[in-house]
């Protein structure tokens, strides 16, 4: 199985890249962060890969750093979630912030993916929550609720999911949802 790819950006659209590797080019599904992070056509880029393979065919999915690889795999390990689905988990928020999530049992938080409905986010929480309960740093921090209502607050003044997630991922994370609103508004402000 293909591990890890380094290469340069042939080809960059909204849900893959093309990463040419000595003359052969690889179709690689990406999360949207992955997407920001990668550099213009041409640019080199270095990703942590997982190999899906189904009856008729073999899919890649490549990730910056192997934490995210890490969570991408155990989150296709719980029934009724394949690779799409956690690609678009992986798209709402940073894996701290989603492993949080699951281990306080937010199924709110979850159900902002389409697609993923209370039943299965409460899935996930319950076939993860064990796996990530011994990283005692991961239960500990801010509330959920308080990016949820400044999710919400970002949405009503116009801004569409994609542009809100990436503007949170960005800031540091505090209890105080005031706070949150000023600064992904500076970020989405300097766009």
């Amino acid at each position: 199985m293909i591990g890890s790819i380094k290469g340069k950006i042939i080809l960059k659209t909204e849900k893959f890249l093309l990463v040419e590797t000595n003359g052969v080019g690889y179709k690689i599904s990406v999360s949207p962060d992955v997407l920001s992070k990668a550099k213009k056509l041409g640019g080199e880029i270095s990703l942590w890969t997982h190999t899906h393979v189904r009856e008729e065919m073999l899919d890649l999915y490549g990730f910056i750093d192997r934490e995210e690889l890490e969570f991408f795999e155990m989150l296709i390990n719980v029934s009724g979630i394949g690779p799409k689905g956690a690609l678009s988990i992986l798209g709402i928020a940073s894996i701290k912030t989603l492993k949080r999530a699951v281990a306080t049992g937010d199924t709110a938080y979850l159900t902002k993916v389409s697609g993923i409905g209370r039943k299965t986010a409460e899935k996930i929480i319950i076939e993860l929550r064990d796996k990530i309960a011994n990283d005692a740093s991961e239960k500990s921090g801010v509330s959920l609720q308080g990016e949820l209502d400044a999710m919400e607050a970002l949405k009503s003044l116009g801004y569409s999911q994609n542009e809100i997630r990436e503007a949170l991922k960005k800031i540091t994370p505090t209890e105080n949802t005031n706070i949150k609103i000023k600064e992904a508004l500076k970020i989405l402000g300097n766009k």
